[in-house]
């Protein structure tokens, strides 16, 4: 998927990096200069995960707000319909960039499409646009993701002692290519474990839209289906493994049956302090929010940056200039280097029974 790696001590330089053409710009550089600056940013909801309206929206208005540039950032709460009728306003408000988290890529790739021919320069937010146009895609290392979840899941069974565990697979949505790049990550762990008959592959599901419900729901019958014979969970992010650990906890197997996360979001890091939750994933939102916003401002006042890095996109084949950063494991020992980067606050982890669970993992 990918031709190279940027982590984070790379994206400094965009910042002063030499711009450079990336590829068709739709004439968004004539069209930047020639109005005011204005970006438009429309995020995907606020259901699936908690950090697309309590990180990445406050990231993105604190780096507008500094830059001074004029903005707009709405939600479009999973309705494909509003996300193309948001769209359809930013263009018509006079909007020079934007910047789109897509919902799928058939609604993604025809807004990219529209503001393109309006000569509206776009990015690809943290998801890429199958078949799309963006001329920037801003992301983590996907599949590097997936590979810490794999290796996290091995290595909360190789804790317990496991044998033969049979691992259940809750994947992320079948319409985000973030969901599948997650999967080839984690396969490229666990599948050899599979061949080996080290590891047995249980129920193997895609939840659609990321819907925290639905997940509960499959898992449930998934774990009906085993009659109770689950080991390992592998869950896409946190909102889909606290789902799982719902159910677990109806059956009493919660804090037995090891289950992934990512996004490090507060519920995710209060059930790994809890014991019910292995891992997640934590993502430095705000340095992928602060990547996405200095290209966003260069692109709304018609300047474009080298970021000397791209991926190809596995529909088109077009090579997509990109920012791509690490990723990060997060165990219990570990919860604390979460809230002393600031992307969860204590007052927000170390609420009632967890204060004293806080306290013994050494966060102050």
């Amino acid at each position: 998927m990918r031709k190279g790696f940027l982590t984070f001590a790379a994206v400094g330089l965009l910042a002063t990096g030499s711009m450079a053409a990336c590829g068709d710009n739709g004439g968004s550089d004539q069209a930047g200069s020639a109005k005011k600056p204005k970006i438009g940013v429309i995020l995907p909801d606020s259901k699936s995960s908690a950090r697309w309206e309590g990180a990445d929206r406050k990231f993105l208005e604190e780096a507008f707000k500094t830059a001074g540039v004029d903005y707009t950032i709405q939600n479009a709460q999973g309705d494909k319909s509003a996300f193309s009728t948001i769209a359809d306003g930013m263009l018509t408000s006079g909007v020079t960039a934007l910047m789109i988290v897509n919902l799928d890529s058939g609604t993604g790739k025809a807004v990219l499409e529209k503001a393109k021919s309006q000569g509206v320069a776009t990015i690809d937010y943290d998801r890429l646009t199958l078949g799309g146009s963006a001329q920037y895609y801003v992301s983590f290392d996907n599949e590097a993701v997936g590979k810490l979840q794999g290796e996290g899941l091995s290595k909360c069974l190789t804790d317990k002692g496991a044998k033969s565990p049979v691992i259940a697979y809750l994947n992320g949505s079948p319409t985000d290519n973030n969901a599948t790049l997650f999967k080839n990550g984690y396969d490229s762990v666990l599948k050899p474990k599979f061949d080996a008959k080290e590891y047995v592959k249980g129920p193997d599901q895609s939840v659609p839209d990321w819907d925290n419900a639905q997940a509960g729901v499959i898992f449930e019958q998934m774990l009906t289906q085993t009659k109770g014979k689950i080991d390992g969970v592998l869950a896409a992010n946190d909102g889909l493994g606290n789902a799982a650990i719902s159910v677990l906890k109806k059956n009493q197997l919660n804090g037995k049956v090891p289950v992934t996360g990512q996004d490090a979001t507060p519920q995710g890091l209060q059930n790994i302090l809890a014991g019910d939750q292995c891992m997640t994933v934590y993502k430095a939102i705000k340095k992928e929010a602060d990547a996405a916003a200095d290209l966003a401002i260069s692109l709304a006042k018609g300047q474009r940056k080298d970021t000397g890095q791209s991926v190809k996109d596995p529909e088109s084949g077009r090579d997509v200039a990109a920012v791509l950063l690490e990723p990060k494991a997060i165990y219990k020992d570990n919860v604390k280097d979460v809230v002393a980067d600031g992307f969860v606050t204590k007052e927000e982890l170390c609420t009632g029974a967890y204060a004293k669970l806080c306290a013994d993992a050494g966060i102050s």
